[in-house]
């Protein structure tokens, strides 16, 4: 795929998301960008969060997630489709958030959710909340910008001499363009187009690579995929190993109440839906689909590794010092051995992706810092739209800053990094929330916040100097998704050490 070709793909398709944005933000005020004016259609808000839940991480490092690879040993199928077992789990946990944590927020008529947390214990459990939030949600933004900047960079701006730090300050000015007036009734509408793009691109690819490697024409495309060898869903047999049935199923529940159900990002559109119902309408539907999709994404996986073993394309990425087998689609893609037609369909399936995600993570950013630590409900209304407007460009700048520091530390699969830090902001969140919840006893307030300090910082050291093998604490145990499990657990029972009877 030529640069010019790419120049063209890129610019129409920012070209079509400012006009959205034009649109859609005529008239727009304050609520209209924290709100949506609650007016949002279910169905479209539907469609439109699977391109925000799965982002260009899914996009790409899911695929790529099927099979390791060192050069020592080649391709090493390890985990296959077990995906799919947090999968399982996800659906498990949008139920939840649809009939336990939804009928909260709506009740209270909440635009920020962790303002539940102060009406529940106080001030400092409500800054304990959003904090969590704004750290969980910036670094999660960040890795997903950092990965398709990443392939960005691959594909075009390392051939015309442009820096990686150009590449991703101009990523995030263009999220900020089409976000800064219109805000979730904006995105609303764009994450549809994008949603469309995503499945689109992710759909035809498969067929077209299918078609390259002749699976048609042989006994049958989901026989050649279940026969391949990197189709395995189910892992019983080690309970030690990371990729266990139960731990990933368990950890894909807490995963989902975690970065959805007490998200700030997920719930506004949830909350932009005109009544509860219409939104529980959303999340069921939603969750249905999600799991279809998820499991089209790692046949693309499974079809990029047989590729690989067929003609050789992906070595630049695999047969390397450091292997990233998260690149693996965007090299073969590149490689122009399937034709035009599937570097484009990359192209505009990884940025749809990737911008439907990161631009919600900055609103949603945007109204959690604004209404919860600057307390815009209670400024001026001459005030309010200044507020917003430094909030936005405070968030862009911090999402280029940590963008940077993780593409100078990070090599690990995005996908389970995403994972693995989630579990440790997230955790918290989880523990506080259904402490008060399925608990009637009150917190020392002040106290909230040393707590969900300590939990994760004890767990990070465990898990750190377990998989350094400077302690053995676990012998031949491997943490996985469960990683949550474990924050949120102890952190509702350090909460309740802090709690006493409610007076």
């Amino acid at each position: 795929m030529t640069t010019t070709i790419v120049f063209i793909v890129l610019i129409l398709y920012f070209l079509l998301l400012v006009l959205i944005s034009y649109y859609t933000s005529r008239s727009a005020s304050n609520d209209s960008f924290f709100t949506g004016d609650r007016k949002s259609p279910w169905y479209i808000v539907a469609f439109g969060m699977i391109g925000a839940s799965l982002s260009g991480i899914t996009f790409i490092s899911i695929p790529g997630s099927v099979a390791k690879y060192s050069v020592e040993s080649g391709l090493n199928p390890t985990d296959q489709f077990s995906y799919m077992q947090m999968v399982f789990g996800y659906l498990i946990g949008y139920l939840i958030v649809a009939y336990v944590l939804l009928p909260i927020y709506y009740k209270m008529e909440l635009t920020s959710i962790y303002s539940y947390l102060e009406k529940r214990f106080g001030f400092w459990s409500y800054k304990t909340g959003s904090g969590f939030f704004l750290l969980s949600r910036l670094i999660g933004a960040s890795i997903r910008l950092l990965l398709v900047s990443s392939v960005l960079q691959l594909i075009l701006f390392d051939d015309i001499g442009i820096p990686f730090e150009i590449t991703v300050i101009t990523s995030v000015l263009l999220i900020w363009i089409y976000t800064n007036k219109g805000g979730i009734k904006t995105i609303i509408w764009t994450d549809t187009i994008q949603t469309f793009f995503m499945l689109a691109s992710v759909i035809i690819t498969v067929w077209l690579i299918g078609d390259a490697l002749n699976l048609s024409q042989k006994s049958g495309f989901v026989n050649e995929i279940a026969s391949s060898g990197y189709s395995k869903i189910f892992y019983f047999e080690n309970w030690e190993r990371g990729n266990y049935f139960w731990k990933h199923f368990f950890g894909g529940i807490f995963i989902t109440i975690g970065m959805t159900g007490l998200d700030q990002d997920m719930m506004q559109k949830n909350l932009s839906c005109k009544d509860l119902k219409s939104a529980q309408l959303n999340m069921v539907s939603f969750a249905g689909v999600l799991v279809v999709v998820n499991l089209i994404f790692l046949v693309l996986g499974a079809l990029l590794f047989m590729y690989f073993e067929k003609t050789g394309f992906g070595s630049g990425v695999l047969k390397v010092e450091t292997p990233r087998t998260d690149l693996l689609f965007a090299e073969i893609a590149n490689s122009g051995s399937l034709g035009i037609v599937v570097p484009i369909l990359f192209l505009l399936g990884l940025i749809a992706a990737a911008y439907s995600s990161a631009d919600s993570a900055l609103t949603s950013l945007t109204t959690s810092f604004s209404v919860d630590f600057m307390n815009i409900k209670n400024k001026p209304i001459e005030s309010q739209n200044k507020i917003r407007r430094n909030s936005h460009l405070l968030m862009s700048f911090l999402l280029i800053v940590i963008i940077l520091i993780l593409r100078k530390y990070s090599n690990d699969s995005a996908i389970w990094m995403l994972i693995k830090l989630a579990g440790f902001t997230y955790g918290p969140l989880i523990g506080l929330f259904f402490f008060g919840i399925i608990t009637d006893r009150e917190l020392k307030d002040k106290l909230v916040p040393l707590v969900s300090v300590i939990v994760p910082v004890i767990v990070a050291m465990v898990w750190y100097l377990h998989g350094q093998e400077k302690i053995p604490l676990l012998g031949a145990y491997k943490f996985g998704a469960e990683l949550i499990i474990y924050n949120a657990g102890l952190s509702f029972l350090g909460l309740l050490v802090i709690s006493k009877s409610k007076s």
